[in-house]
């Protein structure tokens, strides 16, 4: 897959996960009543990473339009990945009680930190 291409999947993976923040953000607001303590505490974590990782891959993909550096387009998919596997997981495990598929929560989340990581050596070869 060439460059381009992925970087505009990511574009359509901010759009669509965004989207889903905010309809989590008003179902949590409204519905979420539904749910035992640690389901909606699970649920609540998912959404303030997903949120938050939304808008760092948001951030990112913008900066390497300006500046092609391999190491933003290696965060953007890090978030990109960490945000389906954690909050993913997250979601999957309190909604449909699929507790083995929380084990990749982990790894969800090792690649969200990569992805800030990644930042760091963009920031000390390029600031």
């Amino acid at each position: 897959m060439n460059i381009a291409k992925t970087s505009r999947i990511l574009v359509i993976f901010v759009a669509i996960s965004g989207c889903f923040s905010v309809l989590f953000g008003a179902w949590l607001s409204h519905a979420a009543q539904s749910l035992v303590a640690e389901q909606l505490h699970r649920v609540e974590i998912a959404h303030q990473y997903q949120m938050l990782h939304t808008l760092a891959l948001l951030a990112v993909i913008v900066w390497y339009k300006v500046d092609n550096t391999k190491l933003l387009l290696f965060s953007a998919l890090s978030f990109a990945t960490g945000i389906l596997l954690f909050c993913g997981s997250l979601y999957l495990k309190s909604f449909f009680s699929l507790s083995t598929i929380g084990n990749l929560a982990p790894l969800g989340g090792i690649l969200l930190a990569l992805g800030w990581l990644l930042l760091i050596f963009v920031g000390k070869n390029k600031l």
